[in-house]
Parts: C-alpha cells; sequence; structure tokens
C-alpha cells in the first residue's frame, strides 16, 4: 500500500484549521499528520485529505450528505468512523474548521487513551 505524502501546503492547511489548544495534540503520523485530544484522534491528514471522526450517527449522516465528502484512508482499506471533507473547501476552511470543532467536541468525550506499551527488544 502507497501512503500518500501531503504539500507543506496541506499541512499549513491542516494546522490552520485545527483548533489551537493545550488539551489538543497534532503529530506525524506515517508521513502525514493527526490531530488527537486525550490521546483519541479526532482529525487527520492523509496525502490531500482533511478526514474527521464523528461519534453521533445523525452527525455522520449529515456530514455524508454534502457533495464531495467520501471514506478516509488509503482507498483498498479506508479508515472507519472517518469522512474525508470536500477538497473544494480549501478554499473556504471556516467550513472545514466547522466539522473538526464538531469532532474534536464529540472525541473529546472519549475515555482518556493510555498509551500502549513499547514492545520489549
Amino acid at each position: 500500500m502507497q501512503i500518500p505524502k501531503p504539500t507543506d501546503e496541506i499541512k499549513e492547511l491542516f494546522r490552520s484549521v485545527v483548533p489551537d489548544a493545550p488539551a489538543i495534540e497534532v503529530k506525524p503520523m506515517f508521513g502525514n499528520l493527526g490531530a488527537f485530544v486525550n490521546g483519541n484522534m479526532f482529525a487527520g491528514l492523509f496525502g490531500s485529505a482533511i478526514g474527521v471522526r464523528l461519534l453521533d450517527d445523525a452527525t455522520i449522516a449529515e456530514l455524508q450528505t454534502i457533495e464531495g465528502t467520501g471514506p478516509f484512508g488509503p482507498q483498498e482499506r479506508p479508515m472507519g468512523g472517518y469522512t474525508a471533507l470536500p477538497s473544494a473547501w480549501e478554499s473556504t476552511p471556516e467550513r472545514m474548521t466547522e466539522w473538526i470543532q464538531t469532532a474534536l467536541d464529540q472525541v473529546s468525550r472519549l475515555p482518556t487513551k493510555q498509551p500502549k506499551p513499547r514492545k520489549k527488544q
């Protein structure tokens, strides 16, 4: 599976639409970026696609009715629970910010994810 690399411009856009708060951590993941709250990812970057994790079925259905949304992650194995935001929204990042904030609000209610112990060598 080939993992697409994001451009510096899309990385900058991703960082600009993720809220800046002490509880939020943006970190590299497989050459892309992920945004985490309490150890749980709520938004991610995969190549040029920005995706969000939503937990509420009604909210998921609402987002998926918008033209340009779709599966997030590798085409052969998309990430369950994540929806890619329309690429057309790159020109209106405030739309992305709204959905990323919704994802943050929902995912922040999950229990804190404990880090996995390192495997012994």
